[in-house]
């Protein structure tokens, strides 16, 4: 694995090369007809300080280039006496994931634990919650199905999140489960014009008393007390473009004001969607969850289970500079936790699982430390699949102190008054740094916490590429001496 990652480094450091990155003054995004892309760099670095005991959040204020909103600012309270589990699964939940399917059935009491299923976000919702039923089923559960949603056309939702008999069902049951689809149907459902049903009060009376609330893709949006509603592109959040109502929207908020989750994580590069709405809205923790993942979260814990992993991030110290006249933050701390990983909110502090524990550890405090990776790496897509976590764990076990990379709109629309405007990640290791890997389970797994990230607002003149003319030499380098031939000389 870390040669494949090694042979992969080195090509996109050549292509990096190929681009010139070059250092400039910080102008605001427009036309330009230079072919290198120019830095707009903050002035001050951001501190990278071990964690310190969490602060009050203050006042929200929007950061640059996102949109400003006091509609949706979080709760000013945590939802006292929760004694369940809020379990978002971030999407593509296969259905032989054993541990994720047995785990949410055993929170809910084990084998005969009652379950309701919702399948309002799916585009049939008859489908998708019949299959969850089923895979409920062979772990032990009973479950059903209920019929409450917009695609279900002889469904009088107004009515039916009233009725006695349903919500009764609801009350009765030991777990919740949400499917996936397109989570504002989920909230404009249980909670239409942000007021709560007596449907969405049985959800909250099961959560309340010990029950399980999960939810995959679209039920794991609406944890959130503010979720994203409808917003496919990661570069336009980073352009500002969102708007309360439109991208964003109030979720049910099972997992309290203080924590932002999103789902289909880190295959979708989402923590640069992530980052502004939690700057705009005053969140200090954001947790990331990835496909075929599930966080547990019960009061002040999470655990990560599953497949992939799950990204953290933490905002407590993090800074933005104003003067650059687009989104930008400092010092954001980013942990990557996957199987068996805990993460305590109010501490700001990571469990690895056991198997890390007895693995091998990488601190670059250590004199012990024998980081295996040493070439220098750039990433062209920041917002890759997985290129977030995959560059915390090789630089983790690096002798480099940084990695970077770039995130842009590839093909802009036409007359877009931001189409040149691209962000700079700078990911880098602090004294607090540190991380665990093992291969206890065949291929190498990794947590990784407190390394801390710089997005910084850049110009990529468009079209980004151009024809190669084959007549054009390219230059000598610089270093390059010409020296003369020597004379032939016949003999020997």
């Amino acid at each position: 694995m870390r040669a494949w990652w090694a042979r992969i480094g080195l090509g996109l450091a050549a292509m990096a090369l190929a681009i010139g990155v070059e250092a400039a003054t910080p102008p605001a995004p427009a036309a330009s007809a230079s072919q290198a892309l120019r830095l707009f760099r903050p002035s001050t670095p951001a501190s990278s300080a071990r964690a310190v005991a969490p602060k009050a959040a203050p006042a929200a204020t929007a950061a640059p280039g996102a949109a400003p909103s006091g509609a949706l600012l979080p709760l000013a309270d945590a939802e006292p006496a929760i004694r369940g589990y809020a379990v978002p699964i971030g999407g593509a939940l296969k259905a032989d994931n054993d541990e994720v399917w047995q785990r949410i059935v055993q929170l809910a009491g084990g084998k005969g634990a009652r379950f309701v299923v919702f399948g309002t976000a799916s585009e049939d919702p008859e489908a998708s919650a019949k299959q969850v039923v089923d895979l409920l089923q062979r772990r032990g559960a009973i479950a059903e199905a209920l019929p409450v949603a917009p695609k279900f056309l002889w469904v009088d939702l107004n009515k039916v999140v009233r009725d006695p008999a349903l919500i009764a069902k609801v009350k009765a049951a030991r777990g919740v489960f949400f499917t996936g689809g397109t989570q504002e149907r989920i909230v404009d459902v249980l909670q239409p014009g942000g007021q709560s049903t007596p449907m969405l009060e049985a959800i909250w009376d099961v959560y309340r008393k010990g029950g399980v609330v999960a939810g995959t893709s679209a039920g794991a949006a609406i944890m959130s007390t503010i979720m994203f509603r409808d917003a496919p592109s990661v570069i336009n959040i980073l352009k500002g473009r969102f708007t309360d109502g439109k991208q964003v929207d109030r979720g049910l908020g099972f997992v309290g004001p203080n924590l932002f989750v999103d789902q289909h994580f880190l295959k979708r590069g989402r923590f640069g969607r992530m980052i502004p709405l939690m700057m705009a809205k005053g969140y200090k923790i954001g947790l990331g969850v990835d496909e075929n993942t599930a966080a547990i979260i019960r009061g002040d814990e999470i655990e990560i289970i599953g497949d992939r992993g799950a990204l953290v991030v933490d905002l407590t110290e993090a800074k933005s500079d104003a003067t650059l006249g687009a989104f930008n933050v400092q010092g954001a701390r980013l942990s990557y936790l996957e199987h068996g990983d805990r993460y305590h909110v109010r501490a700001r502090s990571t469990t690895p699982s056991a198997p890390k524990l007895r693995g091998e550890l990488h601190d670059a405090e250590s004199p012990n430390f024998k980081p295996y990776y040493t070439d220098d790496v750039f990433h062209l897509d920041m917002l890759g699949d997985s290129t977030i976590s995959n560059a915390m764990s090789r630089l983790i076990d690096s002798v480099r102190k940084e990695v970077k990379g770039l995130a842009f709109d590839v093909l802009p629309r036409a007359n877009d008054p931001l189409a040149e405007l691209g962000f700079l990640f700078r990911v880098y290791k602090g004294s607090d740094s540190m991380g665990w890997s093992t291969e206890e389970f065949g291929g190498e797994q990794f947590t990784v916490t407190n390394l801390y990230l710089d997005i910084s607002p850049v110009r990529l003149p468009m079209p980004l590429y151009g024809g190669w003319d084959g007549a054009q030499k390219p230059a000598a380098p610089a270093s390059a001496a010409v020296v003369p031939s020597a004379p032939e000389h016949s003999g020997q």
